[in-house]
Order: structure tokens, then C-alpha cells, then sequence
């Protein structure tokens, strides 16, 4: 049944390419426990879902859920982010639950605020013990959607002032789980004002979330 609902919403969701649903749908955020700062970045998924209703013609609401990992409603959302700059914990419960929505049909897009890879990473392993995650090559097709990204991630901020790298979870030969590190989507996606980025850097951030979100509906 869980995996029908995560399938049926991105079916639904899918369904952007030639005509938008009329119910808008709604983008997910990922509460965790553990003190890391799971809200960071409020106005990112408001602004995405802007940029992907006027570039892609989609019909989300720019009103996201916050959903809790170990929640059942999780499994209502077909996209869903998680981001931050501390620690990460789930619980045995948690990582199952979050497990259970990923083979189901569901995904996780994490972007790394800084800080945040030296937990997330065991975090992961507890969902998906017997995987990985490997770099994406630049061919890949989460980079060539809309936009073309032929060097792949691009650089929003300086953080390490080390080169962007995307990572992935892959299931049974589907990509479950996009980590962004070194880049920082999700501030490139905040109101101008909030760290004053150049406009083409927030533009470069806007496709490459615009990438992830066509990239997750047409799987």
C-alpha cells in the first residue's frame, strides 16, 4: 500500500510534462533528531517550487510539508529534502521507516549546509547498511534534465573551497538518495537578501534543483 501512494503521487506529479495536475502538490522537508538544525534555509523549498512551476510547469504549492522520518505521512511525498549543518541521528525505527519509503518508490535529496557529512553519512548507513554512497559521473542524468550541467554540481559557496561532488544511493539499479556536498543548493535557493549571492549563482542553483525535481518524477 505504501509504495501504491508514493507511486501514485508521482504519477500524478509526472503528469507536469504535458498537462499540470489540478491539485498542487507539495515538496517535503525532513525532520530529524539528534540537534542538527533540520530547519535551516526556510525560504529555499518556497522559492524552488516557484522557479519549477515557471521553468518545468509544474503546479506545486509553495507551501512545503515538514515531515518526521519516522512518520508514516512521509510516504505521501514523493520528493523529499533533507539538509542542515550538525548532527544527524535516527532511530532503528526511523531508519527503517525512511528505508521502507525509498525502496517503496520515494526519494532524498540531501544538501549538505555545512557540517553536516561527518553525520549523515553513518545516519545513511543505518537506513542502507549494505550500500555506499558513489560520486555520480558528470554523464549522469540527473545533470543533463532541463539544464545541462556538463562539470556537474556547481559551486553556490565557498564552505572547504572544495569542488562540488553529488552522491548517490543506489538501489537495485535506481537512485534513491542525491547528496549534494560542497555546494549548498539549498542557500542558492533562499531570498536574495538572506546571503546576498549573485543572481547567476542563484540561477545556477534554481536549474540544478530544477534538474533533481524532473529527474525524480520522470524515474
Amino acid at each position: 500500500m505504501k509504495r501504491i501512494t508514493i507511486m501514485l503521487l508521482a504519477f500524478l506529479s509526472f503528469s507536469f510534462l504535458s498537462e499540470p495536475p489540478s491539485a498542487p502538490l507539495k515538496l517535503a522537508l525532513l525532520k530529524y533528531n539528534g540537534g542538527g538544525d533540520w530547519y535551516a534555509n526556510p525560504t529555499s523549498l518556497p522559492n524552488l517550487a516557484k522557479f519549477c512551476n515557471q521553468h518545468l510547469g509544474t503546479n506545486f504549492s509553495i507551501d512545503y510539508a515538514t515531515v518526521e522520518v519516522g512518520s508514516a505521512d512521509l510516504f505521501n511525498y514523493p520528493f523529499a529534502h533533507m539538509t542542515g549543518h550538525g548532527n544527524v541521528v535516527f532511530s532503528n525505527a526511523e531508519a527503517e521507516n525512511l528505508r521502507n519509503y525509498l525502496i517503496g518508490g520515494g526519494f532524498l535529496h540531501i544538501d549538505d549546509n555545512y557540517g553536516m557529512d561527518p553525520f549523515v553519512r553513518p545516519a545513511m548507513k543505518k537506513v542502507f547498511p549494505e550500500l555506499e554512497f558513489i560520486e555520480l559521473p558528470f554523464q549522469h542524468p540527473i545533470y543533463k534534465q532541463k539544464f545541462d550541467f556538463k562539470s556537474g554540481l556547481p559551486k553556490i559557496h565557498k564552505h572547504d573551497d572544495k569542488p562540488p561532488q553529488g552522491f548517490g544511493l543506489i538501489w537495485e539499479g535506481r537512485l534513491v538518495c542525491f547528496y549534494s556536498y560542497e555546494c549548498d543548493l539549498g542557500n542558492g535557493w533562499e531570498d536574495p537578501e538572506v546571503h546576498n549571492d549573485p543572481e547567476e549563482v542563484r540561477e545556477q542553483a534554481f536549474k540544478m534543483g530544477a534538474n533533481i525535481i524532473r529527474y525524480v518524477f520522470q524515474q
